[in-house]
């Protein structure tokens, strides 16, 4: 099957590296016009450039997701070049580890800023312009499996992932009540390979002076026993922005190889 998106208009924040990465290009390659953003300019690019190499139709905006008139501005740019949105995919996060007694309120307050603030900022402008259009649209959140339970020196992250969650739930139960054919929904990944865990203390040897060992946590804590990958979050995302997806709403899509029920 192609075309799944054909003709529509995606925004993916986040979109430079990663899961954004992989969700844009999969969105692509699917038929969607896709606006990339990131604070990562010389990454973003080279995804558009990747983008529109393989045939698809992308550009870039620098944005900061936690600056309010830097939404009004790419949602105007939005709008004046593509004259709808369709399909908002809230990926932009960060993960700032460590214990809850040593994390200073300057990081706390900067990961709830990024992980779900961005994510109210990207709703509150993104649905009066999806609603313009009259066609509905899909709004896809990035949660995380620390957004269902919780995980030792992940503290402030959960707590993010957690308010991502039950925001999303709440919106889509605002947009079902108005009738507009919005449909909201978020995504849970598990251990994924991404550079978000650069920044992140190994939960399972907290002490080591090093990122996890993805492989080693999968083995350890994942029943399928392997560690997932961008793509695989990326077709979930497809599937949820496409029509496929039209009864579906204030829905959990969890991706984690089965990590989150063990």
């Amino acid at each position: 099957m192609t075309g799944r998106v054909e003709g529509k208009v995606a925004l993916v924040t986040g979109g430079a590296s990663g899961i954004g990465r992989s969700c844009a290009e999969r969105l692509a390659a699917e038929g969607a016009t896709v606006v990339v953003t990131d604070v990562q300019d010389d990454k973003g690019a080279d995804t558009v450039g990747q983008i529109t190499q393989a045939g698809g139709r992308a550009d870039y905006h620098r944005h900061d997701v936690t600056d309010e008139a830097a939404w009004e501005n790419v949602l105007g740019a939005v709008r004046r070049a593509h004259g709808r949105l369709d399909i908002l995919v809230n990926n932009a996060g960060i993960g700032i580890g460590g214990s809850v007694l040593e994390m200073s309120l300057t990081d706390w307050r900067r990961q709830t800023a990024v992980n779900l603030d961005g994510v109210f900022l990207g709703v509150k402008h993104g649905v009066p312009l999806m609603r313009a259009s009259g066609d509905g649209g899909s709004i896809i959140n990035m949660s995380s499996v620390a957004g269902l339970k919780g995980a030792p020196t992940l503290a402030g992250y959960c707590a993010t992932k957690g308010g991502v969650r039950l925001f999303t739930k709440a919106v889509a139960m605002e947009c079902a009540n108005a009738r507009d054919g919005i449909r909201v929904n978020s995504v849970h990944p598990g251990i994924i390979e991404t550079p978000i865990w650069l920044s992140i203390v190994d939960p399972v040897n907290p002490g080591a002076n090093a990122p996890p060992d993805l492989d080693a946590m999968a083995a350890l804590g994942v029943p399928m026993g392997v560690k997932g990958y961008p793509a695989d979050i990326a077709n979930g995302v497809l599937w949820l922005a496409s029509d496929e997806s039209l009864y579906v709403t204030g829905a959990e899509l969890v991706i984690d190889g089965g990590l989150s029920v063990r």
